[in-house]
């Protein structure tokens, strides 16, 4: 195992961090399936990642991802908790929740979390949480008394991300990329600020749907070929710990599948749509093309309801301002000059027809 530092924290961290969502037990709302390791599984597969190099666990408060907040804590008993660093996070926004949050973590945990991000911070949350009051003040006060090493925001949109490496109470940025998705990764390895930042990258297998076309072991080297901290894999069993563990670290080509050449592999299965999520489409209406774009790929690559679901929530309306919109700013931005109109209306269909058959 190879190790990074974490940005100006001081902490040095596995290139491969240990992504707990796969250890939880139970049926969790915002997660596609469901898991079901006890205790005893759960901690086995932790210390075999242990004891492979790994020294970065990331986890979320109970419910959000079950009982995996809990099982670490037991872990980080049973191997010492100065050997492990623990991320941590919860979707509170604002200063009184997150604080809150954060001391049932801790008590979940049974000790103190190293990092604690503020989770999935989306435009609508935006300035509650960088706002006064809001939750990085809570971070920063509970760095303060000692509650917490590192403050962190998570997020999957570039815009905040900047924000965050522009923000001196942030000292650890979460984003999500990999070998299709990379054009937010790209972004931030073209702008310096991010070079103060301890960064988290996950998604790496894109929901577990990439390994079956691409190696494990490219979609790895490949996120780590950016300037980031670790590459988080979610891990369920020793058998994908090995995999993610074993990958020769001392390899530094950079010989990976070019985002066209990732597209032929997905065109021997179905049309895709040639976006890499940089989110530079600014939709005027505020649709978020990308995410839906993300959404047509991940359901024709095996995530068929998952990604349904969350299409059909005002695809219709999106697809309809895009037939109204005259200006069209998001063809003017995208790089790839994909042609934005006529793929919304491809998504409009797809939702569709499939609702058709299924009735």
């Amino acid at each position: 195992m190879y190790y990074r530092i974490l940005g100006s924290t001081g902490l040095r961290v596995s290139e491969i961090g240990f992504g707990t969502i796969p250890i939880l037990q139970g049926n969790v709302p915002v997660l596609p399936d469901y898991f079901d390791l006890s205790e005893d599984e759960a901690l086995a597969v932790m210390e075999h990642a242990y004891r492979l190099g790994c020294n970065l666990y990331d986890t979320a408060i109970v419910p959000e991802y079950g009982d995996a907040e809990i099982k670490l804590g037991k872990f980080a008993a049973r191997v010492g908790r100065d050997r492990i660093i623990i991320s941590d996070k919860a979707r509170f926004f604002g200063g009184s929740e997150m604080y809150n949050a954060v001391e049932t973590s801790c008590e979940n945990l049974g000790t103190t979390p190293d990092i604690y991000f503020v989770h999935q911070v989306d435009a609508a949350h935006e300035a509650e949480v960088f706002g006064r009051g809001g939750a990085l003040d809570a971070l920063m006060e509970l760095k303060a008394e000692g509650k917490i090493r590192c403050a962190g925001l998570a997020t999957h949109y570039y815009d905040i991300l900047l924000r965050g490496a522009l923000d001196d109470r942030v000292d650890v940025l979460q984003g999500s990329g990999n070998l299709l998705e990379r054009g937010m990764l790209d972004r931030v390895r073209e702008e310096a600020v991010f070079r103060g930042k301890g960064f988290l990258v996950n998604k790496v297998y894109a929901a577990g749907l990439l390994p079956a076309r691409f190696s494990e072991q490219t979609l790895i080297r490949f996120v780590l070929s950016y300037p980031i901290s670790s590459a988080l894999i979610g891990l369920g069993t020793k058998e994908q710990v090995d995999v993610a563990m074993g990958w020769d670290a001392g390899v530094q080509d950079t010989d990976f599948p070019s985002f066209e050449e990732g597209l032929t592999v997905l065109e021997k299965e179905y049309s895709p749509i040639p976006c890499d999520r940089c989110q530079r489409c600014v939709c005027p209406y505020g649709t978020e093309v990308h995410t839906l774009f993300r959404q047509y790929q991940y359901f024709h690559m095996g995530k068929d309801y998952w990604a349904l679901k969350k299409l059909g929530l005002g695809i219709a309306t999106s697809a309809r301002h895009c037939r109204a919109c005259v200006e069209m700013p998001c063809m003017d931005a995208c790089p790839r000059k994909i042609r934005i109109p006529q793929e919304m209306q491809r998504v409009e269909r797809l939702v569709r027809d499939y609702a058709v058959g299924h009735l």
